[in-house]
């Protein structure tokens, strides 16, 4: 195990804001949670858990211990008459997660195509796009004790999802009276993806591709190359311009709450939810108030998708992350004084 000090980590967090950790452990095994956590000095300090960083903020550099988590390993762990059961590392990309299940013939996570960020942590934020969360498809993981060292697993249940919530999100009492942010480590994550696949279709964008393609009953590659696509028209490229992907949770109200939009704001993009409560489009909202192409500093709203923010002055001129909350503060007040709907922020504020 290696400590390293005053560590840039500009090059890991996606929005390419220039900060440092003062000290960073990079966790290529359990083992070397395990040496961590058997060290008197790093033991009872806190500690920030460092996945692809591309949904997080930082305000400054990080002055608790940094573990970079580098796990690499995908492998089919089990299959039966209904389903397969995938397992990939923490440290492994999303997207080549997915990519390499299709290639498998193993359906079931192509909606998620392209969302930036490592597999350890889509629990975390329980991610979705186009229809599909992570508890959807979500069987169990393994995680490490940042204080006992003991290595522990998690079911659907006890990870307690929600709408890009977890249990991982909560310090001290999250849904089920349990918080692990900051208390453990995910190494390794496992999906059911079941045999008896159906396509999921009900999202806009993907009722268009139907209709330019001509394919009513796409397969799974299909999908995933439709998702592609539409992510990449939509969304920078982190590589090109720095961001952190949707920077707010779309925000749900109840059927009332959604008429009274509607009578005011008839083209309000909204759908309706299991529960019967309505998802409004936070992007929407946003350029509904003329946020696009806007800056403050060198963080700016993106022009082709207002639920985007950037950082619009590159590796050498980069955004802070005090810039990027500004912005964020500003565009919820005009959301909220237009719409009455608070916005509520989906990075990590570090």
């Amino acid at each position: 195990m290696l400590v390293e000090p005053n560590t840039p980590l500009q090059s890991y967090n996606s929005f390419g804001i220039s900060a440092k950790a003062l000290k960073l452990v990079r966790v290529h095994t359990e083992a070397d949670v395990y040496a961590v956590v058997a060290d008197e000095t790093l033991r009872s300090q806190p500690k920030f858990v460092l996945g692809g960083g591309s949904n997080i903020v930082l305000t400054g550099d990080v002055k608790p211990l940094v573990l970079k988590v580098e796990i690499k390993g995908m492998r089919l762990v089990e299959e039966t008459d209904k389903a397969w059961v995938v397992e990939a590392a923490a440290g492994e990309k999303w997207h080549d997660l997915v990519a390499w299940t299709l290639d498998n013939d193993w359906p079931g996570l192509e909606n998620m195509a392209l969302i930036p960020g490592s597999v350890g942590a889509s629990p975390v934020q329980n991610i979705g796009a186009y229809g599909v969360e992570l508890q959807d498809r979500f069987h169990s993981l393994d995680a490490v004790d940042l204080t006992t060292g003991q290595t522990f697993s998690l079911n659907a249940a006890q990870c307690a999802f929600g709408y890009r919530d977890s249990v991982f999100k909560h310090e001290s009492s999250g849904p089920n009276g349990l918080g692990l942010a900051g208390k453990a480590l995910i190494t390794r994550v496992r999906f059911l993806l079941r045999k008896d696949w159906k396509p999921v279709l009900g999202y806009l964008d993907l009722e268009r591709k139907m209709a330019e393609t001509g394919i009513s009953n796409p397969t799974a590659q299909q999908i995933f190359e439709w998702v592609c696509a539409i992510r990449k028209a939509k969304l920078p490229d982190p590589a090109v311009i720095g961001n952190a992907g949707s920077f707010f949770k779309n925000p749900t109200v109840t059927q009332d709450q959604c008429d009274d939009i509607i009578a005011r704001e008839p083209k309000v993009v909204h759908y309706l939810l299991d529960d019967g409560r309505i998802k409004l489009a936070a992007g929407w909202l946003i350029d509904a108030c003329g946020w696009k192409g806007k800056t403050v500093g060198n963080a700016g709203v993106y022009e082709k998708q207002a639920l985007v923010l950037v950082n619009v002055g590159g590796k050498e001129h980069p955004c802070t992350g005090g810039e990027v909350m500004t912005l964020a503060r500003a565009i919820q007040t005009s959301v909220y004084e237009r719409f009455g709907i608070r916005l509520e922020p989906e990075p990590g504020v570090v």
